[in-house]
């Protein structure tokens, strides 16, 4: 009997959605040790390789362009259109190719996030196509305007043809998918205990004065490290490499460590509205402070989401980038809501695959 294979295709934008499938993968590979699995992504192998046991394949295809952005805060909306426009102009021969692929490698089911074309391409495969998000690109580009309403509709059809859809906490409507099944939140599990970070890392301050600097695979271009001077009693940490040397300035290098591993002995974590960041925060219990973003429609649901759920505050960018962070010596707001938010979202999704591709083989 051969291995069963899961195909996971994550769209090309940022580390998040990566993040998040390759949690999934991971889990059910601990599961289903015999799965083979094949990653179609282009982010680098070490981010997949710190969420994933054992041997896995990463196929390195870019079915969407997600936002086209130069980091976190600069979106080009018109070259996203445009690649987004060429990538549909040849989705015969990306669809064809890949399912050339797929027949010949015997992939059981696909599992997306959250490209359009996974599902065209397991329709025309005949292969069963999950997705799993909390927003759909329809979403993002019908929110810019008019003439990106085409390239939505697009978009909007192929999600059409999806099996399910596995839809995350924080999220739009998500209309255009026929079957939606809610879940909870996803993303990894510290791999760490308190006591052996304690040991590794020579913090000298409480935990409340440790902060954490995350703003995911897109980075900030400039980051006003020059305000850590009015915090000399307390403590930062960024996976920043270009960061300056600074005595209360902790750099993150390597592989060793993911910003979740990190999480349980921060105080805060200081970061831009990004679901997977938010969702592994959320998981662990660091409060979250974000800067808001107001030109991508996500970044509402995601503020909503931390408001409801998380010890919290909001900034706007010029507070963070051009002021002295005078909002760290504020207090901060306590969730809105009483009831706990679900935080086995990876778990289920992994679960929900392993069961079906065990009833498969």
């Amino acid at each position: 009997m051969s291995r069963p294979v899961l195909y996971v295709a994550i769209t090309s934008h940022g580390f998040g959605h990566a993040v998040r499938s390759a949690s999934i993968a991971g889990v059910a590979k601990s599961l289903y040790p015999e799965l083979l699995l094949v990653l179609a992504t282009t982010v680098p192998h070490w981010l997949l390789e710190s969420y994933i046991p054992g041997d896995f394949i990463q196929r390195h295809r870019a079915f969407d362009v997600g936002v086209i952005q130069s980091d976190i805060l600069q979106m080009d909306k018109g070259e996203t259109k445009l690649q987004m426009e060429e990538i549909k102009s040849r989705q015969n021969s990306l669809i064809a190719r890949e399912v050339d692929f797929l027949k010949t490698n015997r992939v059981d089911l696909i599992l997306g996030d959250i490209p359009p074309l996974a599902a065209p391409i397991a329709k025309a495969a005949k292969i069963p196509c999950w997705m799993v998000s909390n927003f759909g690109w329809d979403f993002i580009y019908r929110d810019w305007g008019e003439e990106y309403h085409e390239i939505a509709d697009w978009v909007s059809s192929c999600y059409a043809e999806c099996d399910r859809v596995f839809r995350l906490p924080m999220h739009e409507p998500m209309s255009a998918f026929p079957h939606i099944i809610d879940v909870g939140l996803t993303g990894g599990k510290p791999r760490f205990s308190i006591a052996e970070l304690e040991a590794s890392f020579n913090f000298t301050q409480p935990q409340a004065r440790r902060v954490m600097l995350s703003f995911g695979g897109l980075g900030l271009k400039k980051i006003p490290y020059e305000n850590l001077q009015y915090f000399p009693d307390w403590q930062f940490i960024t996976f920043d490499s270009q960061a300056p040397d600074l005595d209360n300035l902790f750099k993150v290098s390597g592989i060793n460590y993911r910003p979740v591993d990190l999480m349980p002995i921060c105080g805060r974590l200081i970061s831009k509205p990004g679901y997977s960041t938010f969702a592994e925060a959320l998981r662990v219990g660091v409060p979250i402070v974000s800067l808001t973003r107001e030109d991508f429609a996500e970044g509402r649901l995601l503020l909503e989401g931390i408001q409801n759920y998380s010890d919290h505050q909001i900034i706007t960018p010029t507070e963070f980038l051009t002021e002295k962070w005078e909002f760290l010596h504020q207090p901060l707001n306590p969730p809105r809501q009483d009831i706990p938010i679900d935080k086995e979202g990876t778990e289920t999704i992994a679960r929900e695959i392993v069961d079906y591709l065990k009833s498969k083989n």
